[in-house]
């Protein structure tokens, strides 16, 4: 396969990933690592044999139109497709794949981070130190946060990283509750002593915690809308690792700032990478933990993620069906 497929990589990968790719495929790296604009993409998908995009590239069905005619696999590194039109790329005969599994520990280790975070003030107590004014001391009704065991966790889509936050959260003495698509099986359910909500509406309404893992398809688009959103407890916290155009941001922004709901830890936005000026504020007023989608940011999980995408191309290019094909009627 060696220099006769041409493999276009559209960000910086890890340097052991990008040097097996440049032993195995014609491939071509992006040494700036800045996002490639809607021309540059263009003409990477005049060009390529392979593409191997990312969160944010934005491959619409127009961009996919304009792809050249070698272009047979797009081999994404990540897990979400969100930002590829997979029925569009079906259409053209093109494959797309991700890379499953190898994200859920770590998305999980963040959502957990947050769950503690959010109620336990832990970014609010810090920047107090960090903010240069001198500190008073301990005090016995100061930084008073909230106790998280014996707390009701909801979770929003109980897939491989659902279930990965509820394990962590009943080692915190959280009681889980889920909302999913499908119900998960008894052995599951009995193994996480999870509660099962067909509702969603009344497990919102009843929850301390929201826990947001469900991905982003047209079906979970503001699923968190803002009649849902205000359901939730003026106590209640909300915490988003999985992708921020599950939750309507206006809505949310709304009832942080009127204090309708405790407060939200969000790793994901709906308008990434812009944040929007009324959460920054809010997480300056200690309202809000605001992260820059690091949730799967570890050195071990982009390792993984770069193997799977090799091993995609590989399959495709020997003329096998690639191990993580994603088909539109899995979205």
């Amino acid at each position: 396969m060696r220099r006769t497929h041409r493999v276009i990589i559209t960000r910086r990968l890890p340097d052991v990933v990008e040097t097996r790719m440049r032993e195995l495929f014609d491939a071509e790296l992006n040494m700036t690592d800045a996002p490639m604009d809607e021309a540059a993409l263009a003409a990477a998908m005049q060009a390529a044999d392979v593409l191997v995009p990312t969160v944010t590239d934005r491959i619409d069905a127009a961009m996919i139109e304009r792809a050249g005619p070698n272009l047979k696999l797009i081999a994404n590194f990540g897990n979400g497709v969100d930002h590829i039109d997979v029925a569009a790329a079906n259409a053209r005969g093109i494959h797309v794949t991700n890379t499953p599994g190898v994200l859920t520990e770590d998305t999980a280790d963040m959502t957990m981070a947050l769950i503690l975070a959010v109620p336990r003030r832990l970014v609010a107590g810090a920047r107090t130190l960090l903010s240069g004014e001198p500190w008073a001391g301990w005090s016995p009704t100061w930084m008073l946060g909230r106790r998280l065991g014996g707390k009701r966790l909801g979770i929003v889509g109980m897939g491989r990283i659902g279930q990965a936050v509820a394990r962590r959260a009943k080692a915190f003495g959280l009681a889980v509750h889920y909302h999913n698509r499908r119900r998960v099986s008894t052995a599951v359910e009995e193994s996480l002593e999870a509660t099962y909500w067909e509702s969603l509406d009344q497990m919102l309404a009843r929850m301390d915690i929201i826990s947001v893992n469900c991905p982003h398809t047209p079906a979970t688009y503001h699923l968190l809308s803002a009649r849902r959103l205000a359901l939730l407890r003026p106590d209640a916290f909300i915490v988003n690792t999985a992708r921020g155009e599950v939750i309507d941001e206006a809505a949310l922004v709304k009832l942080l700032e009127a204090g309708k709901i405790a407060g939200a830890g969000l790793d994901v936005f709906e308008h990434e990478p812009v944040l929007n000026p009324k959460l920054r504020r809010l997480a300056n007023e200690g309202k809000v933990v605001v992260l820059p989608h690091m949730g799967s940011a570890t050195v071990e999980s982009r390792i993984d993620m770069g193997d799977k995408v090799i091993m995609n191309i590989r399959a495709h290019l020997d003329g096998h069906q690639p191990p993580n094909r994603v088909v539109p009627a899995m979205l």
